[in-house]
């Protein structure tokens, strides 16, 4: 590894003209965004945890804005995020304990940061982000299933991680391929991305020296999951890891919130549904979003407690404005509901006898659009998904209207047998909470992507976790969408059981 210097900004508590420059804990953020940019709205983070006594340091990873070095994606964060906490522990502002917070890819630097095995780090409080960040989708051999490819691992490397600064670039989705539109686009600014050739088409793996993030030395963890959040799956991915950690598992703490991964709510008021915040709003967003780490860290950091008195899952019932506890995830009270699409477009607590096809035609020059223009800001949008399920390509099946108010918690499957006269089907799965005035809201989704699809299989799609409360006089639907390689006809035999395995709490 080449060596280089990284910037970083220190902010110390107390005035500007007079700071404090006695040894204190420090909270570490390591960001690829701009330390000093509006994006992230740093200096306003640092100056929240000043506030209440921490040293910050802002820094710009490597190759990004201000530090030195080549722009490489995942390569350094683990030796770099070592190296920056040992320089912190030298300095007379510093005791010698460190904690993290951050998102999204100032979440993954957490965790390399934590792989790194550094003694003085204490605590981290990664939001909206996982340990595979970006990992490209690929097929196990003999598997003729996958996920759906996530176009964002290869966009990501030609926009924020091309070079010290940030590009825009938008891919035509219409044009096929997409290799071809990345190569176009390198030609066109006169140079190769080192991040994308690193992915493209080979990946270099691992990111992580020992290969599994959580091999080593543990930390107090408070680990933030949106339930909107487009990256979620991956953090669901290393809540099951960690699971079969126990030094991780230990102390591994869970905050579950209803909010998409730019932190706009479900409740939002429509005034604060603005895709640029003013820093009145921003000033307004940071309790909520910095306040449950001050917490974590008053205990892990500042030993101001005890482990035990942090509860160890904390989770929005969306659609309300109620946290709840549990001691572990899913809720030990939810029971399971499983649920058959019948002939008739219903969906029915028994399967009905006899065999059943449904058929439709998947036309990929008409393809089924996506309900917000940009996916990390789901909520800023709070699209009504009900046009989708009137499509012709698309299968919906809706429950009967409620009785009474429902309460859904866990995980979220779906099972179908498909086939297609195209060799590839990508089967997408919704699940709508549907209003008495028609509109819906996806609530769950998952996909899978069926190699050979001319062969009729049983695919089992993750629909991830659910934490929510389905109104009195709503119904559930279940929009099944369809995108295969070429023209095709795609059929999906009914009923087939799809087990939602959210449960309603007892």
């Amino acid at each position: 590894m080449t060596e280089c210097k990284l910037a970083a900004d220190v902010y110390l508590p107390g005035a500007p003209e007079e700071p404090d420059t006695t040894a204190g804990d420090t909270i570490l953020i390591r960001l690829p965004y701009d330390k000093s940019g509006v994006y992230c709205f740093i200096p306003l983070i640092a100056e929240y945890f000043t506030r209440h006594g921490y040293r910050v340091l802002a820094q710009d990873v490597r190759g990004k804005f201000r530090s030195e070095g080549d722009a490489l994606l995942f390569v350094n964060e683990v030796d770099d995020g070592y190296d920056t906490i040992e320089w912190i522990t030298r300095q007379p502002w510093s005791n010698g304990r460190v904690a993290m917070w951050g998102d999204s890819y100032f979440g993954y630097t957490q965790w390399a940061a934590a792989a790194s095995g550094h003694p003085a780090l204490k605590a981290i409080a990664p939001r909206v982000t996982g340990t595979g960040l970006g990992e490209p989708v690929r097929r196990r051999p003999g598997q003729r299933t996958r996920a759906v490819e996530w176009t964002v691992t290869y966009m990501y490397p030609l926009t924020q991680f091309f070079d010290n600064d940030m590009l825009i670039w938008q891919l035509d989705s219409s044009r096929r391929e997409f290799a071809a539109q990345a190569e176009e686009f390198m030609a066109q600014v006169g140079g190769r991305g080192l991040s994308y050739d690193q992915w493209y088409p080979n990946p270099v793996l691992p990111r992580f020296p020992a290969g599994d993030p959580f091999a080593g030395r543990s930390v107090p963890t408070l680990h933030t999951i949106g339930w909107w959040d487009n990256c979620a799956p991956l953090a669901w991915a290393d809540v099951d890891r960690i699971a079969h950690h126990p030094n991780w598992d230990a102390h591994h703490y869970l905050r579950i919130e209803s909010i998409d991964h730019e932190s706009f709510q479900l409740l939002d008021a429509e005034e604060d549904r603005v895709m640029e915040r003013s820093e009145r709003q921003i000033r307004d967003l940071l309790p909520r979003t910095l306040d449950p780490a001050l917490a974590f860290f008053e205990v892990f950091v500042r030993d101001n407690g005890v482990a035990a008195d942090v509860p160890r899952v904390i989770w929005s019932l969306g659609g309300t404005d109620e946290m709840r506890e549990e001691p572990s995830w899913p809720p030990r009270a939810a029971s399971p509901v499983t649920l058959f699409p019948t002939p008739s477009g219903s969906l029915a607590s028994q399967a009905e006898q006899g065999a059943h096809v449904r058929t439709w035609v998947h036309d990929p020059d008409d393809l089924v659009p996506s309900s917000v223009p940009d996916a990390f800001s789901y909520l800023l949008f709070h699209p009504d998904e009900a046009q989708i399920g009137d499509r012709d390509d698309v299968l919906r099946f809706d429950s009967e209207p409620l009785a009474v108010d429902v309460d859904l918690a866990g995980p979220v499957s779906a099972r179908a047998r498909v086939w297609s006269d195209g060799p590839v089907l990508d089967f997408f799965v919704r699940v709508l909470d549907v209003a008495p005035d028609g509109t819906a809201l996806r609530i769950a989704r998952g996909q899978v992507q069926l190699a050979d699809a001319t062969e009729a299989a049983t695919v089992d799609v993750d629909l991830g976790q659910i934490g929510y409360r389905l109104r009195a006089g709503h119904r559930l639907a279940r929009a099944h969408l369809q995108a295969a390689t070429t023209r095709s006809s795609c059929r999906r035999p009914a009923p087939a059981p799809i087990p939602g395995r959210g449960g309603r709490p007892a």
